[in-house]
């Protein structure tokens, strides 16, 4: 038998109060945070707690509209794989159900962004 292949996250665009944007399979938004470097996060500790990291268990998958090329991962600390867009680090915010959008939220040292489908802030 062949062995088992972890899923991985999968990346969906749909449109929202501030254009078409990057969301879950569940449709909970997703946001890149100012002070990230490319494939690098800052983002640990009571950060993480309010924007949990977008992770994933394999190679992340790209809805329609989501460009896969743009898709990566980088690895936390404690070897968890963050999902990447346009080599930004990806974020929910812990405050929102699904379908529910901020925007340009000012916390945690920084200012926290939605992504558009070319990899981009939404301004």
């Amino acid at each position: 038998t062949a062995p088992a292949t972890d899923k991985g996250t999968t990346i969906t665009l749909h449109d929202s109060q501030f254009g078409t944007m990057l969301f879950d399979s569940k449709k909970q938004a997703i946001y890149i945070f100012q002070r990230d470097r490319n494939q690098q996060t800052v983002c640990y500790g009571k950060c993480a707690e309010a924007w949990p990291p977008v992770l994933t268990n394999g190679k992340p998958n790209a809805g329609r509209g989501v460009r896969q090329s743009l898709l990566g991962t980088i690895k936390r600390r404690y070897g968890k794989r963050q999902v990447t867009y346009a080599g930004k680090p990806l974020y929910f915010y812990a405050h929102e159900q699904p379908g529910e959008v901020r925007h340009n939220v000012d916390l945690n040292g920084g200012l926290w962004w939605v992504v558009g489908p070319d990899g981009k802030r939404r301004a």
